[in-house]
């Protein structure tokens, strides 16, 4: 055993959403169920333990014009962890972030490389903007550098049309979608309307990021395929206010933005309902704030998914997800630790007690 002090979390620790245990023992950053013989320097934490939050929409390094320094990622960064956000999958960003893997005080990262958009179809400084017959080679490059992700902007306004349109065309998105989960990478697509869905669900798409645009007759469709979607409602709440800053140029935009905001809530329970998985996302970063995970799962439950699932959102099912361990023997010691039963009000999770990083409590 090495010198480092033995963390013991007692209470109540929850392995899964009825797999409850008394306690555990975090040893060299690890988990363990087992007391460990001989332990010295024993710090005890007293509650009820959740494995590290999953933040799956997040942008650490991105600002509202495009790439940050490194300090101001880094206070991305740390914000999301004082939230008890210790796993991102960060959702595009024009930042190189890989010095943070280097850090065990700040939240692991999957990354999906950066946002490749349509030219002049997404906003400027934050996406690889080019051309259809480009698509394959921009998501081979951004999967080889990634963690397994690849970020499409599916859909965007067309100043032509005055609205929401499809930016990529079908054999495009095939052979893209193709070459992803050739190198072992799966795709997500940026979606707001609903022209982008049916070709990006018939090519392979693995996921859909806001998914504002879902209707009834598309559901089946995500169903059939396994789609899932990461609503990103905190960020769906800021559609009346980018209608109106566009209501004089774009009326015919500003309107769809508002009917997708109305509907918003439906959208969420309808795909829920019918057996689409939703996983919990925030857009962090670009204009949001970071630290917003717990207002997200509040908004899951408004849009009518029982807590204990919108919990599961961004706990259990989301790491299992992105193929990551919460608290199982020898997994590392990643967890947030509250002072009441989160499955009984979510809203517990704005106010986390203890938030333990790598075996070490960090706040």
């Amino acid at each position: 055993m090495s010198d480092h002090a033995v963390l013991h979390v007692k209470g109540r620790i929850l392995v899964g959403p009825e797999e409850v245990r008394d306690d555990l023992w975090i040893v060299d950053g690890r988990i363990s169920y087992d007391r460990p013989a001989g332990a010295r320097d024993i710090r005890t934490v007293v509650g009820w333990a959740l494995p590290g939050l999953v933040d799956a929409h997040c942008h650490v390094g991105l600002g509202p014009h495009g790439p940050v320094p490194e300090d101001v990622a880094e206070k991305q960064a740390l914000t999301d962890r004082e939230a008890g956000t210790l796993l991102i999958r960060d959702a595009g960003s024009p930042s190189d972030t890989r010095w943070i893997d280097d850090r065990e005080d700040l939240p692991k990262i999957i990354r999906a490389g950066r946002h490749i958009a349509r030219t002049r179809r997404y906003i400027r400084g934050y996406a690889h903007e080019i051309e259809p017959d480009d698509l394959v080679a921009y998501v081979a490059q951004e999967a080889r550098r990634g963690d397994g992700w690849v970020k499409l902007v599916g859909d965007w306004i067309d100043r032509e049309l005055g609205d929401l349109s499809a930016v990529w065309p079908r054999d495009a998105l095939d052979a893209a979608i193709a070459e992803a989960h050739r190198l072992g990478a799966r795709v997500t697509a940026h979606c707001f309307s609903a022209d982008s869905l049916p070709d990006l669900v018939g090519a392979g798409i693995d996921c859909v990021e806001h998914a504002t645009g879902l209707t009834e007759d598309l559901i089946p469709l995500f169903v059939e395929h396994g789609v899932a979607i990461v609503p990103t409602l905190v960020n769906i709440a800021t559609f009346p206010q980018l209608a109106a800053g566009g209501e004089d140029k774009f009326p015919r935009w500003s309107a769809h933005m508002r009917r997708l905001h109305e509907r918003r809530y439906d959208t969420v329970r309808s795909a829920y309902d019918a057996g689409i998985p939703v996983y919990v996302g925030t857009d962090a970063g670009g204009t949001l704030p970071h630290g917003l995970v717990a207002a997200e799962v509040a908004e899951l439950v408004t849009a009518g998914i029982p807590p204990v699932e919108a919990l599961a959102a961004t706990t259990w099912k989301a790491r299992t997800w992105l193929g990551r361990p919460g608290l199982e023997e020898g997994a590392p010691a990643d967890l947030v630790v509250y002072a009441s039963d989160p499955r009984a009000d979510v809203r517990v999770l704005a106010d986390p007690q203890r938030v333990v990083l790598n075996g070490r409590v960090t706040a």
